[in-house]
């Protein structure tokens, strides 16, 4: 497999341009072996946008293949044009348009990814109302992505279980549901499911730890139910659920109070695995993410477990309102960049 990390657009009306010009300006490290799978016309617009009054943009550089990005001389944006050029998108505004361009850049490097060509896929952020504007029919990109794994392996979407992880260096979370009302979040949380997401936890995260992970499983309800007063979720469901990945092998644990096992799972800054836990499981999606995105933004990375596939994502969204002005922060993208070649082994 090539060991080239194909960074994805994202909806070029919001920051994913921006952070990516900034990323490859700013942290070379992190982008060394990587490109952009994109158009170049938009990084050009972008790299211009960052530069200083009398001095020239950052340099892009057209690429023909994913193989020749870890060739690319250093002090330059590589990009490789994997979609029709786009028409004019005006900056912070949904568009059809602007979801064409994120999603067809998803899926080329979804492709080349399941094919052998490229390592890891970065993807910025794209805006989910722009996406299905353009036709896609998926919520956004992990969705996308297990459609594609599954087209790949001739499989049924149910046979590519797919779940979400945000990480930090204090945190980490996984999602038994992902993108649904909080309505069909609560019947999601079934046997099958919450099961299913402890055994891709323990694997994705015994590949990337080296050891067995320590896994606290939340609860549904206030105080996890309390007996029964509260809920039934926990004894009925949650708790048979973990016993069954015990039986298994896995070192999983709880329901515990969701409103206190967050805090036991967080690691002191500096001292990696200092948690009670390795990861928290988390019954739905605000649950699980509002404690990793409180640490801060800047730190959270989004990584999709059960894929065939690496992929990683800033742990944040188009923000509409300051594209174009040059404030965005690229250090997500930096430190996704960062996991992505962790997650890949090189």
């Amino acid at each position: 497999m090539s060991a080239a990390i194909a960074i994805t657009l994202g909806d070029p009306a919001g920051i994913g341009p921006e952070i990516i010009a900034k990323a490859f300006r700013d942290a070379p490290d992190a982008t060394h072996g990587a490109f952009v799978a994109g158009d170049v016309g938009t990084m050009r617009q972008a790299s211009q946008a960052l530069a200083a009054p009398g001095l020239p943009a950052w340099p892009v550089l057209e690429i023909e293949s994913a193989a020749e990005a870890a060739a690319v001389p250093p002090n330059c944006i590589p990009v490789l044009q994997v979609i029709a050029p786009p028409s004019p998108i005006a900056q912070g505004q949904i568009s059809a348009e602007a979801g064409r361009v994120a999603g067809e850049c998803v899926v080329w490097a979804a492709r080349a990814a399941l094919r052998g060509e490229i390592g890891a896929i970065v993807t910025a952020p794209l805006h989910k109302e722009a996406l299905s504007a353009a036709g896609f029919p998926y919520p956004g990109h992990t969705e996308l992505l297990q459609a594609e794994a599954a087209a790949h392996l001739g499989r049924s979407l149910a046979d590519v279980p797919v779940r979400m992880m945000l990480a930090n260096d204090e945190l980490r979370t996984v999602l038994v549901s992902i993108h649904m009302s909080l309505r069909n979040a609560i019947e999601a949380v079934q046997f099958d499911g919450v099961l299913e997401t402890l055994r891709i936890t323990h694997r994705a995260l015994t590949h990337a730890l080296g050891r067995v992970p320590r896994i606290g499983v939340a609860g549904l309800n206030p105080h996890a139910g309390e007996g029964g007063l509260f809920g039934s979720e926990e004894r009925e469901i949650i708790a048979p659920a973990i016993e069954a990945a015990r039986a298994e092998g896995l070192d999983a644990s709880g329901p515990y109070a969701p409103d206190t096992v967050f805090m036991r799972a967080r690691a002191r800054q500096g001292v990696p695995s200092s948690g009670e836990f390795d990861v928290v499981v988390a019954m739905y999606h605000d649950q699980g993410l509002i404690p990793v995105k409180y640490l801060g933004v800047e730190k959270g990375v989004n990584v999709t477990l059960g894929l065939p596939l690496v992929r990683t994502s800033p742990d944040h969204g188009t923000a509409f309102d300051i594209a174009g002005t040059g404030l965005a922060d690229a250090s997500s993208l930096v430190e996704a960049l960062r996991m992505a070649r962790v997650l890949k082994g090189a």
